[in-house]
């Protein structure tokens, strides 16, 4: 029986961001996936890219992953929220903003692409001599009781540790045989994924543009080999007319793109496949059970309107890791009840809130006709000129608000 300090179902980019925090500082793991590692950085498994928050940022330096991929990384200098194409946008750009002439160093948000941010932290737990990486692998039993957690593998294995840790993403079959209660709902909405090539530079602005159909967002990436101006669109529409648009040809799709921009970026072509995701919300009642901590797309998941999703979900890896490390540290067994209930009382109160933010601008932006557009853009101009409300929103895109662990400051732990 292969045995460590922590077993953890779920390779992805949390499982793996956790796996390497711990094992940094001597805590042992194995992380069993289901899926072929190769197969996850193919360019066809995944369209999806991430504005990496600058405090999820310096969690992934402290951990040794960032050197690895920082050179493929296009920084945020700017959002821009719109209702619509009607003037009135709200502008967060920290060299404007209340914090002096100089600006804040920190952008707002870092563009990547997660396969490669999965790459990145693929070849980490690699060079990790505290990770055992089984995959692909699936669990059959599992067994947690007062003397620890004991999981047999489909192929025969069988592993043992004090923790286990739920981070398979949103159908998590953890949380689901924890029987932890779930707040869940469909939107009425899908999200269209690529990236396209475009004629102007986009000067790292990113634009989140509400349509009564749905936010239309673009975000900055680096221009290609060939000195291409690229961008990356998260494009939500309604579910049932995500189907038509999807089966549009690659240059009837980039017109229609063109237009949801008005114009912006110039003349677009495709640069990649489309994509496309069912969204929904969902949140765990409790993040914790006997023996079990819950992280990422596992304890929540959100419309990714403000881009939050995996930011949150590094989040929980940084405060777990620190919690457990530190209980090490102190003897403790890292089931230990005492241990979990710290893990669950950090991160309870900041998930919820960022899930009950997003959900709220989804429904708010969601309202049609023009009374509700002109009430939207009274807000965003009010906003605006709210100099100390415009840092502190700008502050929770960095991920910087609230208790902060120790990684989130790049500090080690």
């Amino acid at each position: 029986m292969e045995r460590a300090d922590v077993l953890i179902l779920g390779g992805g980019l949390v499982g793996l961001s956790l796996a390497i925090a711990l094992s940094r500082n001597g805590v042992t793991t194995i992380v069993v996936d289901a899926a072929e590692p190769a197969s996850q950085i193919a360019p066809a498994f995944d369209g999806r890219t991430t504005a990496v928050s600058s405090s999820s940022w310096r969690m992934l330096q402290a951990i040794g992953v960032g050197e690895k991929i920082e050179a493929h990384g296009c920084p945020i200098r700017t959002i821009r929220v719109s209702d619509g194409l009607a003037p009135g946008s709200l502008t967060f750009d920290p060299s404007r903003g209340s914090l002096g002439d100089d600006g804040d160093a920190d952008p707002l948000g870092i563009m990547f692409e997660n396969r490669l941010i999965r790459q990145a932290l693929q070849q980490t737990a690699a060079e990790c001599e505290h990770i055992t990486v089984i995959a692909p692998a699936r669990t059959g039993e599992v067994v947690r009781d007062e003397a620890g957690v004991r999981a047999a593998l489909t192929d025969g294995r069988a592993v043992m540790a004090s923790l286990l840790i739920g981070a398979e993403g949103r159908n998590s079959p953890t949380r689901e045989a924890a029987h932890i209660p779930l707040a869940r709902w469909q939107y009425d909405h899908s999200a269209m994924v690529t990236t396209v090539r475009h004629e102007r530079p986009h000067e790292n602005v990113a634009y989140e543009i509400f349509y009564p159909a749905g936010p239309f967002a673009i975000l900055p990436m680096l221009d290609d080999e060939e000195g291409r101006h690229r961008s990356a669109i998260v494009w939500s529409v309604s579910a049932a007319d995500g189907p038509a648009y999807m089966g549009l040809s690659d240059r009837a799709f980039a017109a229609e793109l063109e237009k949801k921009m008005g114009g912006a970026l110039g003349r677009v072509e495709m640069g990649s496949r489309r994509w496309t995701y069912p969204l929904g919300f969902h949140h765990a009642a409790q993040i914790t059970d006997l023996r079990l901590a819950l992280v990422g797309d596992a304890a929540h998941g959100i419309h990714p309107i403000a881009g939050q999703g995996l930011n949150l979900g590094f989040r929980d890896a940084a405060a777990l890791a620190q919690v457990l490390v530190e209980g090490a540290r102190l003897g403790l067994d890292l089931g230990d009840a005492q241990l979990l209930d710290r893990y669950q009382r950090w991160r309870s109160l900041d998930s919820f809130s960022v899930a009950l933010a997003t959900d709220s601008l989804t429904r708010i932006y969601g309202v049609p006709g023009r009374t509700a557009s002109a009430l939207r853009r009274f807000g965003m101009g009010l906003i605006d000129r709210i100099a100390p409300l415009k840092d502190r929103l700008m502050a929770e895109a960095r991920g910087e608000s609230g208790e902060l662990p120790l990684l989130l400051r790049g500090l080690p732990i």
